[in-house]
């Protein structure tokens, strides 16, 4: 009984080694990664975040001021419209005329 017992016991230990090298593999390589994603990482330019001064402000505002419009321009069109000609029409115009109202509007000639 105590050979059956010892060998229960070694095939335990040598299943508990398995396991800790395997553990210790999957840790080396979970570092290994960690370190080549640091390195990597420190190559890429990283972006403060969006602009926060005022002509950015400005900007993000008219360009919303904008948006609002035409999607203004594009439910008055929808329900006053019934022909879908109508509405691509509109569509297709408005897409064209939006330079034109944002030079008009907000005075950017570059």
């Amino acid at each position: 009984m105590s050979k059956e017992r010892q060998r229960r016991r070694a095939e335990r230990e040598a299943e508990r080694e398995r396991a800790a090298a395997e553990a210790a593999r999957r840790q080396a390589r979970t570092a290994r990664r960690r370190v080549l994603i640091a390195r990597v990482t420190r190559l890429v330019p990283h972006r403060s975040g969006r602009p926060g001064g005022i002509l950015a402000r400005r900007r993000r505002e008219q360009n919303a001021i904008v948006a609002v419009v035409f999607v203004l321009v594009q439910v008055i069109a929808w329900l006053n419209l019934s022909s879908w000609t109508g509405r691509l029409g509109v569509l297709a115009l408005s897409a064209f005329l939006i330079p034109v109202f944002v030079t008009l509007a907000f005075d950017r000639r570059s």
